[in-house]
């Protein structure tokens, strides 16, 4: 294949001026100097004018804070190394991405990845990727983490550019971030502060989390077969002129065949898995086990999805290690060091990075900025005096442009819903329903976010494999998914509205 860098590919009209504009910025971390710069300024802006909002939830008046100043100083340097040191992205990152590299420079990720491609058709194999990477969300970030990465590998060994993979796999592992086939933290998170909003309205009321089960399930499928749409006619086709590095891609006519000692790596590596699945689900499954939640007997929450993110690691180590030792790749106990070490190396660039996007990310919310943003964004569209599907549709908007600048999605509905539960429940909306509309909006944007903790990772992905990409391109290459994914989202939505159809265990949409 000819090396082409990622300027002399084709877009046009809207994609065009986003990938040019974009590709302009300077290099990610100098861009987040000058934001945290920009925040910094706009702060001593704010407290000088006396900016401020009232916070819906509690009443409590919220006042822009002065990073410029004596006691903005002391707080950066006192807690620059410690913003750093516990970003808690940080961590999961290094930690799952050392359990991965073990199975894939031992080799067993690539024989099991390419095993896959040849046996499962593509038609399935595109929106499995943005299943599995949807229902990652409950271990957490770990979906983000682990789903593109892996995604470039299946990508490869079908004969497409890995960076596709990359793009298909955080696509759906970010937009799609609030859908899974199963109950998150993140559904149980979002129903406690709905709860205690809604409870004020009548006491009697309780949103669960599995208030929002059953569009959440359709919502995941929806997503796999829009998403495998786009990586079909956009991304794969977009990114076939993009140069490939040293990675090179592999393309087989026919499957290729596994050696004696691959067949019976795979086997004693998939015994111990299965050994290790058993050992978790004898910690998890029986009454009392210690995975459970010691206090309520569950396992939403619990330590065991607190703690998938360990959990993944040993899942790809342990046979990966198991296949190594069978097959050659490692001959030595050291060597298994020296695979976390490499995987390590890849990520240098993203460890510079986040030393600055963790400084950005504590100063934007000490300085209350976020909040304040996500309160006069919310009152103005309650002022706006819209009911109906088109006020759904701009509440919507109004929460996936805020999420942009505001990562955190239960700050943000610790917001949004002591405003807008009680005023569409004077419509005889549940709060079930106004709850899932939120999830909706708080999902979409995270892919085309460039402030988003996970976009550092995406940028070092893509340029192991070529170094001329810009942000611009990167982007543009996700705005069809945000787009794309919003609308059918809303006429899923909508479809669901109109039918009156239950949106979760003893939900509706109408109190």
């Amino acid at each position: 294949m000819t090396k082409v860098t990622a300027s002399t590919t084709k877009s046009s009209g809207l994609l065009k001026w986003v990938e040019q504009l974009g590709n302009k910025l300077p290099h990610p971390f100098w861009m987040f100097v000058w934001i945290t710069i920009i925040i910094i300024a706009t702060s001593a802006v704010a407290a000088l004018f006396g900016l401020s909002a009232t916070d819906p939830g509690t009443g409590e008046e919220v006042f822009a804070k002065n990073l410029v100043s004596g006691e903005g100083l002391r707080r950066f340097l006192e807690e620059m190394v410690t913003n750093f040191a516990h970003f808690a992205p940080f961590g999961l990152v290094l930690v799952m991405l050392m359990g991965v590299s073990v199975a894939e420079r031992s080799g067993l990720l690539t024989i099991v990845l390419r095993t896959m491609a040849f046996a499962v058709p593509r038609k399935v194999v595109l929106p499995f990727i943005f299943i599995i990477g949807a229902c990652g969300n409950i271990g957490s970030d770990a979906g983000v983490v682990i789903v593109p990465p892996i995604a470039a590998l299946i990508f490869m060994q079908m004969g497409l550019h890995p960076i596709a993979g990359l793009i298909a796999g955080y696509a759906g592992a970010t937009a799609g971030f609030t859908a899974n086939f199963f109950i998150a933290g993140t559904d149980v998170l979002l129903a406690g502060i709905s709860t205690e909003v809604a409870t004020g309205i009548d006491p009697d009321i309780e949103v669960s989390a599995t208030a929002n089960w059953y569009f959440m399930i359709a919502s995941t499928v929806m997503l796999g077969l829009g998403g495998a749409f786009i990586v079909s006619r956009f991304t794969i086709p977009k990114c076939k002129n993009f140069a490939i590095g040293d990675e090179g891609i592999e393309a087989f006519k026919e499957t290729p065949k596994l050696t004696p000692e691959e067949k019976k790596g795979m086997v004693y590596a998939g015994l111990s898995v299965l050994i290790f699945i058993a050992l978790i689900a004898a910690m998890v499954i029986p009454d009392g086990a210690p995975l459970r939640n010691q206090e309520t007997g569950g396992i939403v929450p619990s330590p065991f999805l607190r703690g998938l993110v360990p959990i993944l690691f040993f899942f790809f180590a342990i046979p990966g290690y198991v296949y190594g030792k069978i097959t050659g790749s490692i001959k030595k106990p050291d060597d298994l060091l020296k695979f976390m070490e490499q995987g390590m190396k890849d990520l240098s660039g993203y460890i510079v990075l986040m030393l600055v996007v963790a400084q950005f990310i504590n100063l934007f919310s000490w300085s209350r900025l976020d909040t304040i943003l996500a309160i006069n964004g919310a009152e103005f569209l309650q002022s706006s005096g819209l009911t109906g599907p088109f006020m759904f549709t701009l509440f919507m908007m109004l929460v996936a442009f805020l999420n942009i600048f505001i990562g955190s999605g239960s700050a943000k509905w610790a917001i949004f819903a002591p405003i807008f539960i009680p005023m569409l429940a004077q419509l005889g909306y549940s709060p079930a329903f106004i709850q899932l509309m939120y999830r909706v909006g708080d999902s979409i944007t995270n892919c085309i976010s460039p402030l988003y903790i996970y976009f550092p990772l995406l940028i070092g992905w893509v340029r192991k494999y070529d170094k001329n990409i810009g942000i611009g391109t990167i982007i543009s290459l996700l705005i069809p998914y945000a787009v794309v994914l919003f609308i059918m989202w809303v006429v899923l939505l909508f479809v669901w509205y109109w039918l009156g159809i239950p949106i979760g265990v003893g939900e509706g949409i109408y109190l």
